[in-house]
């Protein structure tokens, strides 16, 4: 967005730090005992979102260097999935396995999606275009990963009877895990399917916004999100389904009963 939409003069930095003072005052009255995560997470998102402006302005004039940085998100987001679905830290023994079976499960849910809307043309193949929609891609990815894979091995923790009791009775290990993780997995789907649902109506997301203030016409603006929203939900789906079967297959949860 250029300085036309967004102030990028003093009073942009005031009002950011009063938005963060009013979070993290929040979450300090509430009790929720949240306001250091909250100032944390604001200085960090304003670092890395400099940061990663300024590569942006030499990475994406060029598709290699696009397609690199979109490497370099994948790999971000195949560690942060693993250490959400383990609840180990990377340190600990074991890191590049969890860090690759994650990343199999958001790659395996982004790239599929990012081929096929960059085949058909819908968006354009330059470093300008190929970022932004493969970072919400595997951003999206990342999250149902993170997200089932943590409502998975709590599940699977708390009804790790019912799954010997499957084994007992003479289920394959997969079809036992299955039998217990298929529905606890798809729980991961509720906030995209509902923010599918609900778009127009409840609110109106980013890439909506971001074509609108960016001077698009609002049909272009809903095509884009549009696009946004159902090619999330696609990758979401895939993300989502693969942690579920390496999970079943023994390959992200080691300790479970085979």
């Amino acid at each position: 967005m250029g300085t036309s939409v967004v102030d990028l003069g003093p009073r942009l930095a005031v009002v950011l730090v009063l938005l963060t003072a009013l979070a993290a005052a929040g979450g300090r009255l509430s009790g929720l005992g949240q306001e250091r995560p909250v100032v944390v997470a604001a200085l960090r998102a304003t670092v890395q979102l400099a940061a990663v402006s300024a590569v942006l302005l030499a990475v994406v004039g060029s598709l290699w260097l696009s397609a690199a940085f979109v490497l370099l998100m994948l790999a971000v987001a195949a560690v942060t999935a693993a250490g959400r679905v383990s609840g180990l830290p990377l340190r600990a023994p074991g890191a590049p396995r969890r860090v690759a079976t994650a990343g199999l499960a958001v790659a395996g849910g982004a790239a599929p999606v990012v081929a096929l809307v960059l085949a058909s043309g819908s968006v354009p193949l330059r470093g300008v275009a190929v970022v932004p929609v493969a970072g919400i891609l595997v951003g999206g990815a990342m999250t149902a990963t993170s997200l089932a894979g943590r409502r998975l091995r709590e599940e699977l923790a708390g009804r790790r009877g019912e799954v010997e009791a499957a084994l007992a009775l003479g289920l394959l290990p997969r079809d036992a895990v299955l039998l217990v993780a298929r529905a606890s997995a798809a729980t991961a789907l509720v906030p995209p399917l509902d923010q599918t649902r609900t778009v127009g109506l409840v609110t109106l997301p980013g890439a909506y916004v971001g074509v609108l203030l960016g001077g698009g016409s609002p049909l272009a603006a809903g095509a884009a999100q549009l696009l946004v929203l159902v090619g999330l939900l696609a990758a979401e789906v895939a993300a989502v389904w693969i942690v579920t079967e390496l999970v079943a297959r023994g390959q992200v949860l080691a300790d479970l009963p085979r």
